[in-house]
């Protein structure tokens, strides 16, 4: 009997360990944070600002060594900006200020 009681805790304390675990992604996730670089292939070329819903700067961190610029484009899609590029800066210089 008191086997199974054992066997019995420790499942409960696995289970509870398992679900806080899956519980802290899911609230990473649902913040925004993500643990790795999220740009993979950045754009330079010029996008008009009309183009452009919204931009999220996302400095360099223990998540990703490299600034990341993200453009959300009014048709919904993400688009990663090249952060060195010269109209990319005028655009973060913008939102700085503001």
């Amino acid at each position: 009997m008191e086997t199974m009681n054992c066997k019995i805790t420790g499942s409960v304390v696995i289970l509870c360990l398992a679900l806080a675990a899956v519980s802290e992604g899911v609230s990473l996730k649902s913040i925004g944070l993500e643990l790795r670089c999220q740009c993979i292939q950045k754009e330079s070329r010029f996008i008009h600002p009309r183009q452009i819903q919204n931009v999220e700067l996302f400095p360099s961190g223990p998540h990703c060594k490299d600034a990341e610029v993200i453009a959300t484009m009014k048709s919904g899609h993400k688009i990663c900006l090249d952060p060195n590029a010269h109209w990319v800066k005028i655009v973060i210089k913008r939102i700085l200020e503001r």
